[in-house]
């Protein structure tokens, strides 16, 4: 096992901590912090381990952001309907 296979095995273990202990602001904070170390950890699983595993990491990372990717999809679909004002 590599060491960015590793590290983004920690990564999980870390957001799911962090996320099962309660928060004022809905674990926003923590969010920025875990995304902020993510995607680098991301792209470096990518470059080392290539496409198979790495979108394995990105569904389990996909997994624990899932409102900002809901959010991120409707904005984004919203835009490409022309409704960037919404």
């Amino acid at each position: 096992m590599t060491l960015s296979l590793i590290l983004a095995c920690a990564w999980l273990v870390l957001a799911n901590l962090a996320g099962s202990f309660p928060s004022k602001d809905n674990h926003w904070s923590r969010a920025y912090v875990l995304m902020s170390l993510g995607a680098p950890l991301l792209v470096w699983v990518f470059w080392e381990n290539g496409l198979w595993l790495g979108l394995l990491v990105l569904a389990a990372t996909l997994s624990v952001f899932r409102w900002p990717a809901i959010y991120a999809w409707r904005r984004l679909r919203s835009y490409l309907a022309g409704n960037a004002d919404r």
